[in-house]
C-alpha cells in the first residue's frame, strides 16, 4: 500500500475536484447514452422490418453483450494504469499499458469468435425456435468479427479517459451511432439501391460502426499526442505489463459479468411470473439503465481522478476526488428518484403502445416496479461509485470477491425467496435485487475508506 508524504495541494479542494469531475464525467455520461441509442435504433429498425429478424436481435445482443463486457475487463484496468503513469510523467509506461491492453482485447476476441459462428447450432441446442436461430445465425458472425475492433475501442477511449479528453470520445460515440443509423437504413431496407439484407444488414452496420470508431481513435490519439508514440512498436510483446494488465483486468471483467449475469437471471425470474410482469420489468430495467449511465460516467471519471492521485502518493487529492464525486452522484441520485416516485407513470407509459390492451396493468405492475428502482438506484449509484474509487488505486480483486458475494449469494437467492417463496412478485425479486446491491455498496465503500486511510482527516 502506498505512504503519503505530500501535503495537501490546490488539487485537493473538492470543488476543484468538482469541476474536474464534471467535465471529465459529462462527455463519458453523454457517450454511454449515445451507445445506448446505438441498441435503441437497431431494435428499432429491425422492428419495423420484420418480427422474426427482431426475436434474433433479441436473443443475440445479451450474448454479445455478455462476451463484450467480460472482455471489456481489460479495457478498463488501462484507465488506472494510465492516470499513475500520466502523474508520474512514464510516458513509456503509458504506451506499455495502452499497448498491451490491446494485445489482450485481441487475443480475448480470437479465443471466443468461434461462439459467433456456431450460434445456430447453440441457440438450437437450448431450445430456441429454428427460425429465430437460422436469423442469429446469419447476424451473430457479424457481431463475432465487430468484437476485436469493439473491445479495442474501449481500450482507446480507456486511454483517452486517463489524459481526461473524453470530449473526443463522446464525438466518436456519436459519430458511430449516426453512422449506424445510416448504414441500418441502407441495408437492412435496401433504401437507396442498396441490397436489401434484412438483419445481415445490421450486421454489417455495426460492423462497419466498430471498424470506423477504430480508426477514426486510433487518427485522434496519434494527432492528439504524438509524444505517445502509443503504436510504436505495436507487434513486440511486453510480459511484465502484459501480466500487469491481465492481473488488473480480469477480476474486473469477472465483476461486471457478475453484475450483468445477476440481471438476466432476474429477468428469468421475471418471466416465471408471466408476459406482464416480465414486460413491465423491461420497461422499469431499461429506464433504470439509462439513469445509471450517469454514475458510470462519474464512476470512470473517479477512476481517472483517484488513479492520478494514486500515482503521486497524494492522500489529500485521493480524498477530495472521492467526495467530490460522491457529492455529484447524490445530487444525481435525488433527482432520479424523485422522477421514479413523483412521475412513474409518464415514464412507464412512453414504453407503451397507448391501444394496447395490455397498458393497464402492465402500467400498475411498472409503477410499482419503479418505486422499488428508487431504492435500487440509490445502492447501485454507491456501488458502481465505490468500484470507480477502487479502480483507481488498481484494487480489483477483492471487489471482484464482494461482487460475486453480493449479486450472486446474497441478492439472487434473496429476489427468489421474496418473490415466490413470500409471495411477492415482482416487488420481491426487485427488493433482492437492491440487497444485493446494497451488500455490494458497503462492502466497496467501506473497503476504500478504511484501506486507504481516507476515513481520518489528511494532514
Amino acid at each position: 500500500m502506498h505512504t503519503v508524504a505530500t501535503p495537501p495541494t490546490p488539487r485537493a479542494s473538492v470543488g476543484g475536484q468538482v469541476r474536474s469531475l464534471l467535465s471529465l464525467g459529462l462527455p463519458l455520461i453523454g457517450s454511454h447514452i449515445a451507445q445506448v441509442l446505438i441498441g435503441v435504433t437497431d431494435t428499432v429498425m429491425l422492428g419495423w422490418y420484420d418480427i422474426i429478424d427482431l426475436a434474433a436481435l433479441s436473443v443475440s445482443a445479451p450474448i454479445f453483450y455478455i462476451v463484450f463486457i467480460f472482455g471489456s475487463g481489460f479495457a478498463w484496468a488501462v484507465t488506472p494504469m494510465v492516470a499513475s503513469a500520466l502523474a508520474q510523467n512514464d510516458e513509456r509506461q503509458v504506451r506499455r499499458v495502452t499497448r498491451m491492453g490491446l494485445w489482450l482485447s485481441v487475443f480475448f476476441g480470437i479465443l471466443v469468435i468461434p461462439v459467433f459462428f456456431f450460434a445456430e447450432a447453440i441457440l438450437l441446442a437450448i431450445g430456441q425456435e429454428p427460425d429465430v436461430a437460422g436469423q442469429a445465425g446469419i447476424y451473430m458472425p457479424f457481431l463475432g468479427l465487430g468484437l476485436i475492433p469493439a473491445l479495442m475501442v474501449q481500450v482507446l477511449k480507456s486511454y483517452l479517459s486517463a489524459l481526461e479528453l473524453t470530449r473526443a470520445i463522446l464525438l466518436a460515440v456519436i459519430g458511430s451511432a449516426l453512422l449506424n443509423a445510416a448504414a441500418n437504413y441502407l441495408f437492412i431496407f435496401g433504401n437507396f439501391g442498396a441490397p436489401e439484407l434484412g438483419i445481415a444488414g445490421a450486421g454489417i452496420a455495426s460492423l462497419v460502426s466498430h471498424i470506423t470508431s477504430l480508426a477514426a481513435l486510433c487518427i485522434y490519439a496519434v494527432l492528439k499526442r504524438p509524444d505517445h508514440s502509443l503504436f510504436r512498436n505495436l507487434h513486440r510483446p511486453d510480459p511484465e505489463i502484459l501480466r500487469a494488465v491481465f492481473t488488473i483486468g480480469l477480476p474486473i471483467g469477472f465483476t461486471l459479468l457478475a453484475e450483468v449475469g445477476l440481471f438476466a437471471a432476474s429477468s428469468i425470474m421475471m418471466g416465471w411470473l408471466g408476459a406482464v410482469s416480465l414486460a413491465a420489468h423491461g420497461i422499469a430495467l431499461q429506464i433504470a439503465s439509462l439513469t445509471f449511465m450517469i454514475p458510470l460516467g462519474l464512476s470512470q471519471a473517479v477512476t481517472v481522478r483517484v488513479g492520478r492521485a494514486w500515482g503521486r502518493n497524494d492522500l489529500a487529492e485521493m480524498r477530495a476526488a472521492a467526495l467530490a464525486g460522491m457529492i455529484l452522484a447524490g445530487i444525481a441520485v435525488v433527482i432520479t428518484i424523485s422522477a421514479f416516485l413523483l412521475i412513474p407513470e409518464l415514464l412507464i407509459g412512453l414504453f407503451i403502445d397507448p391501444g394496447d390492451p395490455a397498458r393497464p396493468a402492465i402500467l400498475a405492475t411498472g409503477i410499482s416496479l419503479l418505486a422499488m428502482a428508487a431504492l435500487f438506484q440509490l445502492v447501485d449509484f454507491g456501488q458502481v461509485m465505490g468500484l470507480g474509487m477502487l479502480r483507481g488505486v488498481q484494487d480489483t480483486r477483492v471487489p471482484m470477491l464482494m461482487a460475486i458475494v453480493s449479486y450472486w449469494l446474497i441478492g439472487l437467492p434473496v429476489s427468489y425467496a421474496m418473490g415466490f417463496t413470500a409471495g411477492w412478485g415482482g416487488v420481491g425479486i426487485w427488493l433482492g435485487l437492491s440487497i444485493g446491491l446494497a451488500a455490494a455498496c458497503v462492502g466497496m465503500q467501506t473497503r476504500f475508506w478504511r484501506r486507504y486511510g481516507l476515513s481520518r482527516p489528511s494532514s
